[in-house]
């Protein structure tokens, strides 16, 4: 039996992919936002491709505000076109 692959939907462009192929956006219960290099931070958890492209959609449409249920604060939003960019 092949095992199965965790898949995630990136909120920018919608799609569908391998977990480890996106990004990882999380919001903390201290309410921080940040990248979550290692994908197993607590916390809720926002999916983005690791694509700038895919970062201005998110933001544009507000896809990444909903995923995390609150604002993006203007220095995360800087620190997330900087690596992705």
């Amino acid at each position: 039996m092949q095992k199965k692959i965790p898949t995630r939907k990136c909120v920018g462009c919608g799609e569908m992919k391998e977990k480890k192929e996106l990004i990882r956006v999380i919001k903390t219960q201290e309410g921080e936002i940040f990248i979550d290099a290692t994908g197993k931070a607590n916390g809720r958890g926002a999916y983005i491709c690791n694509s700038a492209d895919c970062l201005k959609k998110a933001l544009k449409n507000r896809g990444l505000e909903r995923s995390l249920k609150s604002q993006i604060p203007e220095e995360v939003r800087a620190r997330l076109e900087k690596e992705l960019g």
